[in-house]
């Protein structure tokens, strides 16, 4: 990329990644500020951040939706790139970015994120088109809410052809952890949008989930990996119902 760093923010919430965000910010050398807004980790990761030369803001929000707009309100520079602890940026895709904001087309730009599961790239199950808009003006923020959270809705969005490199679950254990807090994230925004779980959530939701994904969507082609990652996505759909069930409960008593 030369000596020059690119006029970019790049933005990345985190919340106990001390074993990965080092490296995170180290992969972005080529961006001019790296902004790093925590959520209260115990594990090291604003000094990590500080240390690998990224800028932290320490508390910013409850969620990463708040993370992530404390860390735009804070940039200086009028692109912003949005990533997570688990992505990585490969040279094609920051040589992509540079050009593209050098001489914008778009006030926004997606990426397909390439996404790695135990070891393997996984094209099936709906993981082979993970689209996410991550360039964007700086003006722009992400709608509010604790799980999938996404930038507001653009009527003006580029795709790029370079990808985005994931790797959302380090181990199984690792996976298994995640689908527990994320399942009561996702209880905890339904339960705010007045939604209540039924006995049919539960018995039907989480084996529909798992039909479309490892049917539907070739999930099946992605041989035991895909097995795990289709049964744990319907784990994740059971225990979403069942944690608005326990919320619903709790309020009754």
């Amino acid at each position: 990329m030369g000596t020059m760093r690119a006029p970019l923010t790049a933005i990345i919430p985190t919340l106990n990644e001390g074993d990965q965000i080092g490296e995170c910010v180290t992969h972005l050398g080529w961006v001019d500020e790296i902004i790093v807004a925590d959520g209260g980790s115990r594990d090291g990761t604003p000094e990590l951040a500080r240390a690998a030369g990224a800028r932290v803001l320490e508390r910013t929000g409850p969620t990463i939706a708040a993370q992530r707009n404390a860390a735009i309100a804070a940039a200086r520079h009028p692109w912003v790139l949005a990533l997570d602890a688990d992505e990585r940026v490969g040279p094609e895709l920051a040589r992509e970015i540079v050009l593209v904001i050098g001489n914008p087309t778009h006030d926004a730009y997606a990426i397909r994120r390439r996404s790695t599961y135990l070891g393997r790239i996984i094209n099936h199950g709906g993981w082979g088109h993970d689209w996410v808009v991550r360039v964007f003006r700086g003006h722009q923020r992400f709608v509010e809410r604790r799980v999938h959270e996404a930038l507001q809705p653009q009527r003006d969005v580029g795709r790029l052809v370079a990808t985005l490199d994931h790797v959302p679950y380090r181990t199984l254990g690792h996976h298994i952890e995640k689908v527990d807090r994320y399942a009561t994230w996702a209880a905890l925004d339904l339960a705010d949008r007045g939604r209540r779980a039924g006995l049919a959530d539960l018995l039907f939701r989480p084996p529909a989930r798992f039909v479309r994904m490892y049917v539907l969507q070739g999930g099946l082609l992605d041989g035991w990996r895909g097995v795990l990652l289709c049964g744990l996505t319907a784990v994740n759909v059971f225990l979403k119902y069942a944690r608005l069930w326990e919320l619903e409960a709790r309020k009754q008593h």
